[in-house]
């Protein structure tokens, strides 16, 4: 995520449970309805974009010796419990499996658990595959099951993920291959998040051994297609082939993850054939490698929206009218050209559209109604400022070299600031040094605001709009509403879909009005493939999909 499933702490997904797409000008909200409809994964109206998503790329042609991928940048730990971010989980995905499995169609099917059903409203039971090795030449239990979920419900170690079982009550061994997991209440939520890294089962004695070092030296003990080969500190991290593998053989004999911080390096690095792939390319870069002719650059469902996270309440932020004047006053349109390259839209919703995708077109419809429009309204903006008695008021937002998409909003916001009265300022952060600002309340010291993109982990709108309930990981303001914590836990305990998600416009609507964040626009996955290999997934799936092991030659 920056952290879980679900933002990204270069500009996030995880909130209770997890994670982090435009065209140039604004939808109107006729389109982004149009655009509602269809599945998650489906192509978008070309009407509204000028850019093209792709379900794939093509299947590889064979197996490969090795291939190499960048990263923004080096993961802290690669511990499964404290996976939130990007980098972590792009390698984890292929190295440790989850108990259901995300596909790069964005839907679920059995993981390490080859069945789960629900017997009644408060009970989970999954009977696990017979004969799986773990790296550590273990074989999966049930045992591992009971462990591995209960170091996600550890608060003190596992924060990102443990609310995603503050339902739970017990998890318990019912057989050699069951695990149990009963439930306070209903719960819509948890069983979707089992294809995450919240369901990843590693082995209970693998992980044991290696104690306080765990995910930062030696082995992983999980079951992917991958094990962890050499971390080289500062450099690079190797993925050797798991022969033990109990699923297909990955096509590649070996992968290596180069930490290339710097866009532009990790650019030319891409151009020059240094390295062969990467996810989330710089947005600064899209029109270079699309004319390229060195490989192809891909636009995917990323189910991802660019936000400013709002993280101090206590000085001027905790007015609403300067909350609604900075969001008047944004230009959203002129950062996904300058921060987006280009590719997305300009929204004022919290939501991705695709979140949507199982709602009825009423729900759709209301779900997106009535949001403030997306063109800046400086002459509201100003009038708001002047009625708070803000104008003149500091405030602090970070910014970093990591993308333009983070420096660009950064300064978006310092000019709608001084366009309407304010004086922001910019706070500048070592790449590196970004992701803490997600984990470390003290990093955040003096921060008023963030750069924050936010993806979904699961395709429902409460993966994002749980993150503004009252003591939920991502609100760092402290936000608290009752009355919206009471319609957050009504959707969690309604497994029907429509139903969830009517009551689940009720708090699309709420989060609008009171800006917790303030939504910037949505924004697509990117991925580019030099031309000696293909078969990477072109959407955010491959934070939870082993993907890796499907890429080989390129015909």
């Amino acid at each position: 995520m920056t952290i879980p499933p679900r933002f990204r702490t270069s500009g996030r997904r995880r909130g209770r449970y997890g994670r982090f797409t435009t065209v140039a000008g604004a939808l109107s909200v006729l389109a982004v309805l149009a655009a509602c409809s269809g599945s998650p994964n489906s192509a978008p109206d070309p009407s509204d974009e000028f850019f093209a998503l792709s379900a794939g790329t093509p299947r590889a042609a064979g197996p490969i010796d090795s291939f190499s991928w960048a990263l923004y940048a080096e993961p802290p730990t690669l511990d499964y419990a404290a996976a939130f971010d990007y980098p972590q989980n792009t390698i984890l995905s292929n190295v440790c499996e989850s108990l259901m499995r995300w596909t790069p169609g964005l839907t679920v099917e059995p993981g390490l658990a080859r069945k789960a059903s629900n017997p009644d409203p408060t009970t989970w039971v999954y009977d696990l595959r017979e004969g799986v090795r773990f790296h550590d030449g273990r074989t999966m239990s049930a045992d591992d099951v009971v462990h591995s979920l209960g170091r996600q419900r550890n608060q003190d170690s596992a924060a990102p993920w443990a609310q995603i079982f503050e339902n739970v009550v017990a998890v318990t061994r019912t057989g050699p291959l069951q695990v149990t997991v009963k439930l306070k209440k209903p719960d819509s939520q948890f069983p979707q998040y089992m294809a995450t890294t919240a369901g990843v089962v590693a082995s209970k004695a693998g992980v044991e051994k290696a104690g306080g070092n765990y995910g930062t030296t030696g082995g992983l003990a999980c079951s992917g297609p991958f094990e962890l080969g050499a971390w080289h500190k500062g450099e690079a991290i190797e993925l050797d082939r798991f022969d033990g593998y109990w699923g297909a053989d990955a096509k590649a004999r070996m992968v290596e993850f180069r930490f290339l911080t710097d866009p532009y390096a990790r650019t030319n690095a891409l151009l020059s054939g240094e390295v062969d792939g990467g996810y989330l390319i710089p947005t600064e870069s899209y029109a270079r490698l699309d004319r390229s002719v060195t490989g192809t650059l891909y636009f995917g469902e990323g189910l991802s929206t660019v936000n400013v996270n709002i993280t101090n309440l206590k000085g001027p932020l905790g007015d609403i009218r300067v909350r609604r004047a900075l969001s008047l006053a944004l230009d959203r349109s002129g950062f996904v050209d300058a921060g987006l390259g280009g590719a997305g839209s300009a929204t004022t919703s919290l939501t991705v559209r695709a979140a949507w995708a199982r709602a009825s077109d009423a729900t759709r419809k209301a779900a997106f109604a009535g949001l403030p429009p997306t063109e800046p309204d400086l002459k509201a903006a100003r009038t708001l400022i002047e009625e708070a008695g803000a104008t003149g008021a500091t405030l602090t937002v970070a910014t970093s070299s990591i993308g333009r998409d983070v420096s660009r909003l950064a300064t978006a916001v310092q000019a709608a600031g001084e366009r309407i009265g304010l004086d922001i300022r910019l706070k500048s952060v070592a790449p590196n040094a970004f992701t803490a600002l997600f984990i470390d309340p003290g990093a955040r010291e003096g921060i008023d605001m963030l750069p924050l993109t936010y993806y979904n982990s699961v395709t429902d709108p409460l993966d994002l709009l749980v993150n503004f309930r009252t003591g939920s990981y991502l609100n760092f303001a402290g936000y608290s509403d009752r009355r919206y914590d009471a319609l957050v836990d009504r959707a969690i305990a309604t497994h029907d879909p429509e139903r969830r998600m009517e009551i689940e416009t009720k708090l699309q609507r709420h989060a609008a009005d009171r800006l917790p964040w303030i939504p910037v626009a949505e924004w697509p996955t990117s991925v580019f493939l030099n031309k000696r290999i293909t078969g990477a997934p072109t959407t955010i799936a491959y934070l939870y999909h082993p993907w890796a092991a499907d890429v080989g030659a390129a015909p």
